[in-house]
């Protein structure tokens, strides 16, 4: 292991904080990233998140259209319905986001359920968002995070595989992750909006460095039922320098 790896009370201390990488600037200071006060208001509030791009700026790997119906449409469900089901538990203010994922055994049904389908969703795609680049940078081959992963993995290719063996094993709708857990790096996936931050819901607790979507409303316009096509495109769109940031972070 070429990096130090956060051990098990670094990491049930940070992961709540680390969680909310994807929304705060992954890792990086406001003043390196000037969203991310604006981001960091997104996620405890709610609100759908700016892109940062342009719907066709992922062109030809993802189009337009697609980009417009995921995240004005699908996305702003999610949060439509998360912000509805604590209206309905009476949690008003509402709990953060990670308050939520971490008590989720606390919770009753159905609120429980909508905290997975919709509060998943919420937190997924504003992580799927900053994970993708019209300008994506690649990862140097130094870098703490290449380094780890050759380790854990054998190579790049060797972990890239792993991980689309994952996205396209997972039957139906759901995720892959690359994430961060005290014993090192996994590859995991989970069903319909499930994440590794969902206590007591999923296979693999961990903080999430990367992650796919692979429900259909996020490839079939262009791909249709190739579901590889898309996985294998969908690397072009990787912005290494945002997941880079996330293990940086992780491993402090």
């Amino acid at each position: 292991m070429n990096t130090p790896m956060i051990n098990r009370r670094t990491f049930l201390s940070q992961s709540a904080c680390l969680a909310l990488l994807p929304v705060l600037g992954v890792g990086l200071s406001a003043s390196t990233k000037p969203s991310a006060p604006a981001a960091a208001a997104s996620v405890s509030a709610f609100l759908l998140p700016d892109l940062g791009y342009a719907f066709d700026a992922l062109e030809p790997h993802i189009d337009a259209e697609t980009m417009q119906i995921h995240h004005g449409k699908h996305h702003a469900a999610y949060i439509k319905g998360i912000t509805k089901a604590l209206e309905n538990a009476g949690l008003q203010p509402p709990p953060s986001i990670l308050e939520l994922f971490a008590k989720l055994p606390e919770y009753p049904e159905p609120l429980r359920t909508a905290i997975r389908n919709h509060g998943g969703g919420h937190y997924n795609h504003s992580l799927f968002w900053e994970s993708m680049s019209p300008t994506p940078q690649v990862l140097n081959p130094e870098d703490p995070l290449a380094l780890e992963i050759t380790s854990t993995f054998g190579s790049m290719d060797a972990f890239r595989e792993r991980f689309a063996t994952a996205a396209m094993g997972r039957f139906g709708s759901g995720w892959a992750w690359l994430i961060a857990t005290p014993d090192g790096l996994v590859v995991t996936s989970t069903p319909n909006q499930d994440n590794p931050l969902m206590k007591g819901a999923v296979e693999a607790e961990g903080i999430p460095l990367l992650g796919i979507d692979v429900w259909e409303h996020a490839y079939y316009l262009k791909y249709q039922n190739r579901r590889a096509d898309y996985i294998q495109a969908w690397w072009n769109t990787v912005d290494w320098s945002v997941v880079s940031a996330r293990y940086a972070a992780a491993v402090a």
